[in-house]
């Protein structure tokens, strides 16, 4: 039979490593070109792969939760073909390459561009070591924005990647579902996490789950010091003030790399303005109830948004950025919108590509889509790329104002604070009134303090009444 291992690709944007959070396959399973059999999370997202073969699966060879350079050999299929037979040569697609991005596009049959079936026989390498059931197979399978003017807004573990390896005649138990065996050690992933965060050697610990199993109480009494996990004393052990280490990869660490990339190459200037935005809260009452907006969930981030585009007709230096390669100042032919969204992979800064263009209705739509993509971890990469300013709403944490780091690639973000009710003076009378801050951060390179301020102005403008945006 000829095995063929699919080994990690670039997905786009000169990726280096992605981690396999879940296998959407094991092994036995059939699948056919263009199946998704795994989700990994790069830099910027979480992707979901599809095989370059069809046939059987017969090998996992990287286990959820490990981080793996690219070009890495991840799963084994074996596709019933002789192994000294030619292949036969990919199916002509009937649409264009399948983009990796987003596995629905493409061609639902033929090969993947650049991973199809190898010429030549496929050649088996030994492995070392005695051939044991517990070496056989793999495991089975296994981000919010929207705020509201309210008061007070509130393992890598080793596995040998390589073709199967023959079943014994006489094979052992049925294997635990989701237990790995690592260098003869019977443990789930989750348990494996915790005996390296506790620095704990598995090897070390002895099992009391069913079949030799480590479990992480297991982990945890060896932790404390206790030879067994069975000693009740073990298990009551006094907890340790112990620092505690984890890893920064995938989003998190892009996150971290372009913040501090902007923050000591960018000059940065914050500004900020508080206003009155009692109008703005009617308005969204009025939305709210228009049919228009019936099944959207209409919030200031939409006012806020339509202002930026419409204040950055007046001031376009905004809605550029610097080019250091060539130090030219390069301004963008349309708005694509960033919006800041913390997830719990660490946070992510999708755009609405085009948002001026957008009449009201589009534009809330268009956030609403952006938001719960992000919320559920799914944005792809080309949501994130090519942003031209970015807003972040700092208020639904109920903090006040900020100084917000430019996105990379950017000229300027806006930060929205938090809605309270305060004494305002209001048509010469001291009145309680909606009122929150707005904070702009822009890049001194090419935005003077005129600019910035001009646009920071026209936008606190729209949101203090929202009828000057027919004056725009």
């Amino acid at each position: 039979m000829a095995a063929h291992e699919y080994k990690l690709p670039d997905v786009g944007e000169g990726l280096t490593e992605a981690e396999i959070v879940s296998w959407r396959v094991k092994v036995g399973d059939t699948i056919a070109v263009n199946d998704v059999v795994v989700e990994i999370e790069t830099a910027k997202s979480l992707v979901e792969l599809p095989s370059p073969y069809a046939g059987t699966v017969t090998a996992l060879l990287v286990e959820e939760g490990t981080t793996v350079a690219v070009g890495t050999p991840i799963i084994a299929v074996d596709d019933g073909q002789p192994s000294d037979a030619a292949p036969e040569p990919p199916a002509e697609p009937a649409a264009p390459a399948l983009d990796l991005s987003n596995p629905s596009a493409g061609s639902s049959g033929g090969t993947l561009v650049g991973y199809g079936p190898r010429s030549g026989s496929a050649r088996r390498r030994a492995r070392k070591g005695p051939v044991t059931p517990s070496t056989v197979g793999a495991s089975a399978a296994q981000m919010q924005v929207q705020g509201s003017f309210a008061p007070g807004g509130a393992d890598t573990s080793e596995v040998v990647p390589g073709d199967e390896p023959p079943v014994p005649a006489t094979p052992a138990r049925e294997p635990v579902r989701g237990v790995w065996s690592v260098g003869g050690v019977l443990a789930k992933p989750p348990v494996r996490k915790l005996a390296r965060d506790l620095g704990v050697d598995l090897a070390s610990v002895t099992p009391s789950g069913p079949g030799g199993v480590v479990t992480a109480e297991d982990v945890q009494a060896a932790a404390g010091g206790a030879a067994a996990p069975a000693a009740p004393q073990a298990r009551r052990a006094a907890p340790t003030l112990e620092e505690r280490r984890e890893p920064v990869k995938g989003v998190r660490k892009m996150m971290a790399q372009a913040m501090v990339r902007s923050a000591f190459t960018a000059p940065h200037v914050t500004e900020w303005v508080t206003i009155d935005v009692t109008r703005t809260r009617k308005l969204l009452e009025q939305l709210r109830a228009d049919r228009a907006y019936e099944g959207l969930t209409v919030s200031p981030l939409l006012i806020a948004a339509k202002a930026v585009c419409l204040a950055a007709r007046r001031t376009p230096e905004v809605n550029a950025h610097w080019d250091d390669a060539t130090d030219e100042v390069v301004y963008s032919g349309q708005v694509n919108l960033g919006i800041a969204a913390a997830t719990s992979r660490g946070l992510v800064v999708p755009n609405v590509k085009g948002a001026d263009t957008l009449t009201l209705p589009e534009l809330s739509k268009a956030l609403n889509e952006l938001i719960a993509t992000a919320r559920e971890g799914r944005t792809q990469p080309a949501d994130m790329a090519g942003g031209t300013f970015t807003i972040t709403n700092i208020g639904v944490l109920g903090v006040d104002a900020g100084t917000p780091i430019i996105n990379p690639g950017e000229g300027a973000i806006l930060a929205l604070g938090a809605v309270k009710k305060q004494p305002w003076v209001h048509k010469g009378k001291v009145r309680p009134r909606d009122v929150t801050t707005l904070a702009l951060s822009f890049d001194h390179r090419f935005i003077d303090g005129a600019k910035g301020s001009q646009f920071l102005a026209d936008v606190a403008s729209i949101l203090h009444d929202p009828a000057r945006a027919l004056t725009f």
